[in-house]
């Protein structure tokens, strides 16, 4: 696992990415957030979405249906219409959600078809889609393609009584689309019954989340939406890299950036502000750290229930830049031993390892590597490959963890 603890989001604002050498990177663009809502036949698929929009009342939400991308029946379709299966994946042009999906997940607006379900046939006018925070993607089958299924952040499977279902079936398909009674009997029997036995409930197993009884399940809608909050209310660069840890940018921290961005900040104001930055990312690195559950008895002999660190710290600093951030180490961690290498970069990928002094125990240790220069993911990986080729030859075999500060403050276990 990486954590990487990035100063203030306005930070990311003015990361680089261009490196000065051959080497470039470019961050990926912003993606919404789709989630799949699948289920069988009037199981309230379309009230659970109802409810997720109407809770997620500050984004943008866009609910798509699949039942838009129905082929149009030919005219000798529709003289057999009785033995036509709407249940079938081949009744829908997956081919064309998959486009017109893939089109809003990179930000582009689609046209959509409008299907008249009297007709059974696409309207001549079709619904346009502009780019959103947040698109639904509503239908019996959504979880059934696999490259459906891929396009999807979160994936939902409505489950609901069959009977139920068949109940809400039959009222639907009468009153709202003008069928007989015994022609959805009929169909429910022929198609939409052995249809969901066969495409439909196998691909439950596919979803994240489960909703028995539908619409009238508030927990588990209130706890989708507060998920998919959490997931908007992120840092864009937690979304593009999941191992990415943003501290929250308070007045305080948008305060300091500004003074030592100032081309009139004295030098002793610059050091200053900078030092009480780093700071700040020193302690909530620290808090990444694993630590174990002590009891301890207080002066007035009550018990105490803290923690300590499982296991020993050091620091080793990147020279030169690292040694700005030891002395905040130092002021949060006393005694805290800190080693130091220097590593020499030889054309577009070749390094050497110029000077090393680490702790001769740093086996028995967790390591904060600093570097307070972190303006790439170029630079990011730079400074891993260092970690695993110079500091993992004397570190025991586990998992790497490391995690950066307006720069970085990585740490190795």
């Amino acid at each position: 696992m990486e954590t990487v603890i990035e100063l203030a989001d306005d930070f990311a604002d003015d990361l680089s990415l261009q490196s000065a050498s051959s080497e470039s990177t470019t961050m990926p663009t912003k993606q919404p957030f789709v989630i799949g809502v699948a289920g069988g036949t009037a199981s309230g698929k379309t009230t659970v979405c109802n409810m997720i929009i109407s809770r997620l009342r500050d984004q943008r939400v866009v609910l798509v249906n699949q039942d838009s991308f129905y082929h149009s029946l030919t005219d000798e379709k529709l003289q057999n219409l009785h033995d036509y299966n709407f249940d079938h994946p081949d009744a829908f042009d997956t081919e064309l959600l998959l486009s017109d999906m893939e089109k809003l997940k990179h930000g582009q607006a689609v046209s959509i078809p409008d299907y008249d379900f009297k007709s059974h046939k696409r309207k001549q006018q079709s619904r346009l889609i502009n780019p959103s925070d947040v698109f639904i993607l509503e239908g019996i089958l959504v979880l059934h393609d696999p490259r459906v299924r891929d396009l999807m952040n979160m994936k939902i499977f409505v489950d609901t009584d069959s009977d139920v279902r068949l109940s809400r079936r039959i009222q639907r398909d009468t009153v709202e689309r003008g069928r007989d009674i015994e022609d959805v009997l009929d169909q429910y029997a022929r198609f939409v019954k052995p249809s969901f036995e066969e495409f439909i409930l196998p691909s439950k197993k596919y979803a994240d989340i489960i909703i028995p009884r539908g619409g009238d399940n508030d927990v588990a809608i209130d706890l989708i939406v507060q998920h998919i909050l959490t997931k908007l209310g992120q840092h864009d660069l937690c979304k593009i890299y999941s191992n990415v840890d943003v501290i929250v940018s308070t007045f305080q921290i948008r305060g300091m950036h500004t003074l030592i961005r100032d081309v009139t900040t004295t030098t002793h104001d610059f050091v200053f502000y900078a030092d009480r930055l780093i700071r700040l990312v020193v302690e909530h690195g620290l808090g990444h750290l694993p630590f174990t559950e002590k009891q301890i008895i207080t002066p007035t002999g009550s018990v105490y229930t803290g923690v300590v660190f499982c296991r020993r710290l050091c620091g080793i600093s990147i020279i030169r830049s690292g040694e700005s951030m030891e002395n905040a180490l130092r002021a949060c961690c006393k005694g805290i031993k800190i080693g130091k290498i220097l590593i020499h970069r030889e054309g577009n990928s070749g390094r050497q390892l110029i000077y090393q002094k680490l702790p001769a125990d740093i086996s028995s240790r967790h390591v904060l590597l600093l570097d307070p220069i972190l303006a790439s993911e170029i630079s990011k990986d730079k400074n891993c490959n260092i970690r695993d080729r110079f500091i993992n030859r004397r570190t025991r075999p586990c998992d790497p963890r490391y995690g950066g500060v307006w720069g970085s403050l990585f740490w190795h276990r």
